[in-house]
């Protein structure tokens, strides 16, 4: 592709896209057209649409799985398709099996398919709605990583799908399935540190104005198709990080997009999406928000903070002099501290049991992935439905609306809607107008 990518033709090429496709020559029996039902037989048959390596660790984690069978795999980047058929024919192969698996450039492709029974999304967050919708409305189950959406009325819309569709969608946020932070929710809830007073959440910056040099797309790399909706910007590999296979180098680094904020949300909707998710479910906030944000650096506020009607106050703050990414809430009768591995509290009696720590990286979570396929199964709601992902996932997107506009902004929970305030109702993070060719 030409560096020098004039916006008719990006446009064009974005919107029609193509289609590549590798089979296993090993594996003899194709699954492809046949319609299965989980319930008949048991297995769980998957596509992942976004190879990259947040994928690679789910795709470790849904492999171990016995009822799971993995059938497709779709990426715009040529090499990390290469690199999924690899380690999924290795996967099968030890294990004796014979099974069909298939790559695409085109995730319409990959939803086409009848016999596939739900998609794992892990493609960067303006691609999180399109592909989203476009799998419930094929009645795709999904599972879909965190933040939910990149605009709130992308969430509003992704939920009507799920509903209307009725299949299950499931949340990457894997902090849910971790007993420290249940347990800390679990203490706050019963009112084991008393009435509530604040909590802090930090989670880091906001995102930035896209500022990366301009490098040529690689040869395999459909650039206006992992664009897609979003407004164009040039290529660096930063926002994709480069793989090889031979030798093998995974990726150095997570993908760039997400600090800049034509493409994603920076720490507010990376990490918000686990922190904030995690205050809001000790508050009680599940199905609610806050009613007022008010951003850092506005008159004397220090910290990007969150009011809710109770009179709870939540800051974007630091515990601790690390700035370790976590959650403290304060009540008047003590108080709570967690992240990641670390859980400590004003008194003993509100620690929680040691338990075995989970084998494998954080974002693998393995009971996390398990309770998505249970869901399936059972065709009940996963631990973190839709409806939960959309609502911390505004909860961080308030808050980048709010730095955008430099003000305090007012929300409406129950109605999900700004007050009295029509220049927050036109703000891209609320409603985005998107690249030529795309409608939600």
């Amino acid at each position: 592709m030409s560096n020098q990518l004039t916006r008719r033709k990006f446009l064009k090429t974005a919107v029609i896209g193509t289609v590549g496709v590798a089979v296993f020559p090993q594996f003899v029996t194709s699954c492809q057209n046949k319609k299965t039902d989980a319930a008949v037989d048991g297995v769980i048959r998957l596509g992942f649409i976004g190879l990259g390596q947040q994928a690679m660790y789910l795709l470790n984690g849904y492999m171990g799985m016995p009822e799971v069978e993995v059938v497709a795999g779709c990426d715009v980047y040529g090499i990390k398709r290469e690199r999924f058929l690899k380690r999924v024919n290795d996967h099968y192969a030890a294990q004796q099996k014979v099974a069909a698996v298939e790559v695409y450039e085109n995730y319409k492709d990959l939803i086409a398919r009848k016999d596939i029974d739900a998609v794992v999304i892990a493609t960067p967050d303006h691609w999180h709605a399109f592909i989203a919708i476009a799998a419930c409305n094929a009645g795709k189950n999904v599972y879909l990583e965190k933040p939910l959406t990149f605009t709130i009325r992308e969430g509003q819309e992704l939920v009507k799908a799920v509903r209307n569709n009725g299949v299950i969608l499931a949340v990457g946020s894997q902090q849910r399935s971790d007993p420290n932070f249940q347990h800390a929710v679990k203490m706050v809830q019963e009112g084991k540190i008393g009435k509530i007073e604040k909590v802090n959440a930090y989670v880091g910056a906001p995102p930035k104005p896209y500022d990366l040099p301009e490098e040529p797309v690689p040869a395999d790399l459909n650039w206006p198709l992992w664009l897609g909706p979003s407004e164009f910007v040039h290529y660096n590999s930063q926002l994709d990080p480069p793989i090889s296979l031979d030798p093998e180098q995974n990726e150095q680094f997570w993908g760039a997009w997400r600090w800049y904020s034509e493409l994603g949300g920076g720490f507010t909707t990376d990490w918000g999406a686990h922190m904030f998710d995690i205050a809001q479910w000790g508050l009680g906030m599940d199905n609610s928000g806050p009613v007022e944000i008010i951003p850092a650096g506005y008159q004397d506020t220090k910290f990007l903070t969150y009011k809710y009607a109770n009179g709870v106050v939540m800051t974007e703050e630091p515990f601790d002099e690390k700035q370790t990414k976590g959650v403290k809430f304060w009540g008047d009768k003590g108080w709570i501290e967690v992240s990641r591995g670390h859980y400590i509290a004003s008194d003993d009696s509100l620690l929680p049991p040691k338990v075995e720590e989970t084998k494998g990286a954080y974002e693998t979570k393995v009971p996390h992935l398990e309770n998505f396929i249970n869901a399936v199964k059972t065709k009940t709601d996963p631990v973190v439905p839709v409806e939960i992902g959309h609502r911390s996932c505004t909860v961080c997107t308030l808050g980048n609306i709010a730095y955008e506009m430099k003000r305090p902004i007012k929300w409406d929970p129950a109605a999900e809607k700004f007050v009295d305030d029509p220049e927050a109702d036109k703000n891209r993070l609320f409603n985005k107008t998107y690249a030529e060719g795309y409608i939600l």
